[in-house]
């Protein structure tokens, strides 16, 4: 899954939860932005390149998500 696709996943989920997605660009280093999924946060690497299994495990566990939820 790549950047981007994870963001747009994460808003539908989002809107489904009734959430609030916000991606800051100013709080990230180089192509990196922090992702705010409620009160919860994750760093999301450049949104063009793919994300590895590991590192999408992670991202679900910091935003308080299941992998089957996206």
């Amino acid at each position: 899954m790549r950047g981007h696709e994870f963001l747009t996943r994460l808003r539908r989920l989002a809107r489904r939860r009734n959430e609030t997605v916000e991606v800051v660009h100013a709080r990230g280093k180089g192509s990196h932005r922090t992702v705010y999924f409620g009160t919860r946060r994750t760093i999301l690497k450049d949104p063009r390149k793919e994300i590895g299994k590991g590192l999408l495990g992670s991202m679900c566990r910091d935003l308080g998500i299941g992998l089957d939820d996206l």
